[in-house]
């Protein structure tokens, strides 16, 4: 009775993973790889959402994104990267122990994967859209960085030479890339980013801009 329950509690929290990968639009590869259910299971999985009253989505056809410069191809994307980053430590992604039934980061040159492992990405991408009022970051490319950040080869997580804040960087970059806060002048910054564009198209971390919160209600005399 408790192997059947353990098997059933597994099996729900796969949907319950597929179905949060459904909202933020993943594609089908990446939801298989992640949670271990068949295509046909994800594909019913769709049907359901959508006839239960969900939102309409954009399913996505082809291939993942894979280009891992796209997050060092802008100053606000290298920003927002570091930020979703910072996220991923905290919730656990990026970390280098393995949950049971984890598929190790080496063995398909991706991060290590689970039910557990699916869950925190979720809830740090989650974390990372209600920070920023127009986050420039999907899905798609949040599971891009991670597998990035875990083979190590294009990007890899740094910190401010100044003040020490995570930032994702150029794993063969040569020269140290500061934060917006250690970039107060913009005529500096501005050099910067001109130095780097010269060297590939890399700029410095710019600032983000914060959700905007709701004016509070005046109390009545």
């Amino acid at each position: 009775m408790r192997i059947s329950d353990d098997r059933y509690s597994r099996d729900r929290a796969r949907l319950d993973i597929a179905m949060q990968f459904i909202r933020h639009e993943a594609r089908t590869r990446t939801i298989r790889l992640w949670t271990g259910l068949s295509d046909d299971r994800i594909r019913k999985l769709y049907r359901s959402y959508l006839q239960g009253g969900g939102r309409g989505l954009t399913r996505h056809r082809g291939k993942s994104p894979q280009q891992a410069a796209f997050f060092v191809r802008t100053a606000r994307l290298r920003h927002e990267a570091s930020a979703l980053a910072a996220l991923c430590c905290l919730a656990g992604v990026l970390e280098s122990g393995h949950e049971p039934g984890c598929t190790p980061a080496r063995a398909h040159g991706v991060a290590p994967v689970g039910i557990g492992r699916a869950a925190w990405l979720c809830q740090a991408y989650e974390g990372y859209r209600a920070l920023l009022e127009a986050p420039a970051i999907g899905f798609e490319h949040a599971v891009l960085l991670v597998n990035a950040l875990a083979r190590g080869n294009e990007l890899r997580l740094g910190a401010c030479p100044a003040c020490g804040a995570l930032l994702v960087v150029d794993a063969l970059a040569l020269r140290a890339v500061r934060c917006a806060v250690c970039l107060p002048d913009p005529h500096e910054q501005e050099t910067a980013c001109a130095g780097t564009r010269r060297a590939g198209g890399r700029a410095p971390a710019l600032g983000l801009r914060p959700r905007r919160q709701p004016a509070a209600r005046a109390r009545g005399g």
